[in-house]
């Protein structure tokens, strides 16, 4: 007879662990006589009308007996093999006593702080044992990690890693130097979790405490003595829950100026990722882009996007737009099309928490949904400009990006997209200088290129007196086609286009009469100047 196949025991974090994911300002350890390497395998409540029971490797509750009380439930819980306790203590001199129980238990001592509520340390803990290795999550996304590491490595100048809420390494950004790898993140790095030494300093320094109940931005200043370079810290949330941290160490340069801004956008960003790996959003996240371009190409309606992710359909949203050549990425062998999306996700959350970042076809879009009804496009325009600046300050990428109308709901947003779209093509087939625009900066412009994309696309609506000028040059290698728009864009001044073409005016002068030989143009008619300035304005090919 076969035996049964035995299932493989709960995968378990060691104590040390625990307590980082609750953090001292939760639970402070009163005894570890076993150390702090102990396995916690469980969590089990101990109501105090229950038999003070457990099983082996559990962390347990002591939810109903304060201070003394609660001994019969520490040598009960050491009996039984359990790995550790939490009680609360019933006023001062409580812990010694309970300390001295603990430890001739064999079992660890954390006291909770009386302010604080068992629902809370039940879920931080349960939390931190379903992310621990071997769950079936471990590793999911771990390419997308990496390289929003590496994202925010360029966008802050600094070295970056990304760490869950036991302090586990989980990603961290590439360094071609080894001096400017502080001995923290060296020791991190190699063991794949902060050192015990130094995280005993960053919880005495309050770090923990800070990032624990902040979503803000904390420095640590340079501590040379410990081998300690200055650093910036953020905690990755979701909700109220600390899912983990990113941490920036300044290498051989200063930080960026606008470090501390990408550094909360890259926290907005990882706490998606993050909570994919505890399998909370993988399906969700699937669902939102696949709502989310639907709502862009105007094929799904607000009402499932904003019922997904809770947003109010009826504030203000509006659609920005971002366009690369294809030509820019292969020159740039290192850019990938995540890096991009990277940047452009970083800055976009750190300018607006409910940004969401998709890629359609060549093009990037960033929905904002629920603005505030006092945002203009100004304002809108600024954080375009941010992200066009930093696409070529950090990657080395020419981009152009749009802002699609302001609309007054979730309803509007493909009208937002479409408007975004008809700026980006006019920006790119047009002479257009700026980098960012709203419809307003450049509406001559988009107007000229769709009247272009009409006559392109219907021949019949051609002059074709035109389009033999146009033939007869290529036939010919000449120039009376160009020379004829220069003309007529310089509004007849012919010492003007004949300096824009760099001949003698008599040489332009010969090259109309001759255009309006060969076609019968009669330059004299405004009807005739204006269609010959749209037309000579297609593509040759076309």
């Amino acid at each position: 007879m076969v035996p049964a196949a035995v299932p493989p025991p709960p995968a378990g974090i060691s104590l040390r662990q625990l307590l980082m994911a609750l953090g001292d300002s939760l639970v402070e350890v009163q005894a570890a006589p076993a150390g702090l390497d102990v396995e916690i395998r469980g969590v089990d409540l101990l109501d105090p009308e229950d038999p003070p029971t457990a099983r082996p490797g559990e962390l347990v509750l002591v939810i109903g007996a304060r201070g003394r009380a609660a001994c019969p439930a520490l040598r009960g819980a050491g009996r039984d093999g359990a790995a550790a306790a939490v009680v609360k203590l019933d006023g001062p001199g409580q812990a010694a006593v309970l300390t001295e129980t603990a430890t001739e238990a064999g079992v660890a001592l954390l006291s909770l702080r009386n302010e604080a509520r068992w629902e809370q340390v039940n879920a931080l803990a349960r939390a931190a044992l379903d992310d621990a290795p071997g769950h079936p999550a471990e590793g999911a996304e771990e390419g997308d990690l990496f390289s929003l590491a590496q994202t925010t490595a360029i966008l802050t100048g600094g070295i970056v890693s990304i760490e869950d809420a036991a302090n586990r390494v989980l990603a961290y950004s590439r360094s071609t130097d080894s001096d400017e790898i502080d001995d923290l993140r060296r020791r991190s790095i190699l063991g794949w979790q902060g050192p015990e030494a130094y995280l005993a300093k960053l919880r005495e320094w309050g770090v923990f405490q800070h990032l624990h109940s902040s979503d803000e931005v904390i420095g640590i200043a340079s501590h040379p003595e410990l081998g300690i370079r200055r650093r910036l810290a953020v905690a990755v949330r979701s909700g109220d829950r600390q899912l983990g941290t990113i941490w920036v160490q300044e290498g051989s340069t200063p930080l960026s100026e606008h470090s501390e801004q990408a550094l909360l956008g890259a926290a907005r960003v990882a706490a998606h990722h993050l909570a994919r790996r505890r399998r909370e959003l993988s399906e969700d996240l699937a669902l939102t882009r696949t709502l989310l371009a639907g709502l862009l190409e105007g094929s799904t309606g607000p009402q499932p996007l904003a019922n997904h992710l809770g947003l109010d359909a009826a504030r203000p949203a509006a659609v920005l737009g971002f366009s690369y050549g294809t030509a820019e990425v292969v020159a740039a062998p290192e850019l990938t099309h995540t890096e991009l999306a990277n940047l452009i996700s970083v800055h976009s959350a750190a300018r607006h928490r409910s940004a969401l970042v998709t890629q359609l076809d060549s093009r990037i879009y960033v929905l904002l949904p629920q603005l505030p009804r006092s945002i203009d496009t100004a304002t809108l325009r600024g954080w375009g400009q941010e992200i066009i600046d930093a696409a070529g300050r950090h990657l080395g990428l020419p981009m152009r990006g749009s802002v699609g109308c302001l609309v007054s709901g979730l309803g509007g947003v493909p009208e937002s997209r479409r408007e975004a779209d008809r700026i980006l093509d006019a920006m790119l087939s047009a002479d257009v200088s700026t980098t960012v625009a709203a419809l307003p900066d450049i509406q001559a412009e988009v107007l000229v290129s769709e009247m272009l994309t009409l006559l392109s696309a219907h021949p019949e609506i051609r002059d074709p007196r035109l389009t033999d000028l146009v033939a007869h040059d290529s036939r010919h290698q000449g120039r009376l086609a160009e020379s004829l728009l220069a003309y007529l864009n310089s509004f007849g001044d012919v010492r003007a286009a004949a300096s824009q073409l760099h001949v003698h005016p008599n040489t332009l002068r010969y090259r109309l009469r001759r255009a309006e030989e060969l076609t019968g143009l009669d330059l004299s008619r405004p009807d005739q100047r204006l269609l010959a300035m749209l037309q000579l304005r297609l593509p040759p090919t076309s």
